[in-house]
């Protein structure tokens, strides 16, 4: 009984260092990716926010946008009715 015991304390000791042991391997090479300002991570963090910030001015632009282009969505049949050719309507474009 009491060499169970033993051999399950023991078993757990090498488990838990065998988990600690990986972690620590995650661990380094998370900090190589991300890890320094030098990092891959970073540069792309600073890639992102220079995107963002160039790109920050578009949403109000494309309200404005988007109304006009609802306005000319109005427009479109008519236009394509007369550029309709009269061979295929058999009617007149005005």
């Amino acid at each position: 009984m009491m060499l169970m015991v033993l051999l399950s304390c023991l078993v757990t000791l090498i488990f838990l260092a065998v988990v600690a042991w990986a972690l620590i391997q995650i661990n380094n090479h998370l900090a190589a990716i991300g890890g320094t300002p030098e990092s891959f991570l970073a540069k792309l963090r600073l890639g992102l926010r220079a995107i963002e910030k160039q790109t920050s001015h578009l949403p109000p632009m494309l309200e404005q946008t988007n109304t006009v282009l609802a306005s000319i969505k109005g427009g479109l049949p008519i236009l394509a009715n007369n550029l309709t050719p009269q061979a295929v309507t058999g009617e007149k474009n005005d």
